[in-house]
């Protein structure tokens, strides 16, 4: 790698999320989780800048967009070390260096506390296993494998829902993302 070692200081972190066209190529890369031609992620960039779709844009739009990471953001990404440019093969990639700016970038609340909802669901699970197998009440006559389903099938129900809910969550961009002002 062609970056300088050097550590990424706070105004370095700053300068680089300063552009909301760097930012949007960071969530894009990490979103994808692989290298991208810059064709495309120019296209994606500009589709979120326009408000459109990737097929709706202009060729004008791409090429502006283009023309700046080409020219500005991609190798000023690079030349710290967030990302690798093959310039021959027009692949962007991001490195294992992102990680050191995710302390200063803001991270929006969890609308549905995961851990919580599967940590109340294990404890009623519990509960109810351990009223079945002490047969107290109505819960001594519930067989063991009927609980055993209903525990399973919420479970697989729940998971369901968060990784939906997850998917969901990975399409949209960020609200901060849509910020257009900096």
């Amino acid at each position: 790698m062609a970056y300088d070692q050097e550590e990424l200081t706070q105004d370095l972190v700053f300068d680089i999320l300063s552009s909301p066209r760097r930012r949007y190529v960071l969530y894009y890369l990490r979103t994808v989780g692989e290298p991208v031609a810059l064709n495309d992620l120019a296209e994606q960039v500009a589709a979120w800048e326009n408000e459109t779709e990737v097929d709706e844009l202009s060729d004008q739009e791409r090429k502006r967009v283009y023309v700046s990471l080409y020219q500005t953001h991609i190798p000023k990404l690079d030349s710290v070390g967030i990302v690798e440019y093959d310039q021959q093969s027009g692949m962007v990639e991001l490195t294992d260096r992102v990680h050191r700016i995710d302390d200063y970038l803001t991270e929006t609340s969890e609308p549905i506390p995961w851990q919580g909802f599967y940590m109340g669901l294990a404890a009623v699970s519990g509960v109810l296993l351990l009223l079945v197998w002490l047969g107290v009440g109505p819960f001594g006559q519930i067989p063991a494998l009927v609980v055993g389903v209903v525990i399973t099938a919420g479970l697989a129900v729940s998971a369901s829902a968060h990784y939906l809910y997850w998917r969901s969550q990975r399409k949209q961009v960020p609200t901060e993302l849509r910020d257009r002002g900096g």
